[in-house]
């Protein structure tokens, strides 16, 4: 049976990674070059998804919404977005399209995680059942985009 502190954990995990995940579109939006505008304004839609996942799982941990949050359980699996932000640097498209995607397969895996960890009431499970669909959208319409930059 999940515990308080577990749902708790679960939950501030996946509030860390979707800041986390603000944080390195914002950082590719600044540094992205002209060539890749639409980039920018996928970026930007991504961005403000996990802003509104933050929303969200701060609602269900009964806590304001989070703009940074201490260390958590799965910390090396956050700072993934936060390599993945330290590599961007205005380089072709398909390079920063294989970065997005990998800091895409960070938060997929968290949110999988999530999803199987047994650990979150039914309320909580519908919410972020949702939110990993978004995710999954992002992350095979970046891969998408990548494997077009590609060829």
């Amino acid at each position: 049976m999940a515990t308080l502190e577990n749902v708790t954990g679960v939950i501030n995990d996946l509030i860390e990674i979707n800041n986390d995940r603000v944080a390195g579109f914002e950082k590719v939006i600044a540094d992205i070059n002209d060539e890749n505008i639409d980039l920018k304004t996928l970026f930007e839609e991504y961005a403000q998804q996990s802003r509104k996942n933050v929303q969200e799982l701060s609602a269900i941990s009964g806590s304001a919404p989070h703009l940074e949050t201490d260390k958590s359980v799965s910390g090396t699996l956050h700072r993934a977005w936060i390599d993945v932000k330290s590599l961007f640097g205005g380089s072709d498209r398909a390079s920063i399209l294989s970065e997005a995607e990998r800091g895409e397969d960070a938060i997929k895996k968290a949110y999988s995680d999530a999803l199987t960890s047994n650990e979150l009431p039914s309320d909580a499970l519908a919410i972020v059942s949702s939110q990993a669909q978004g995710i999954n959208s992002a992350h095979d319409r970046i891969k998408a985009l990548r494997d077009i930059a590609k060829a």
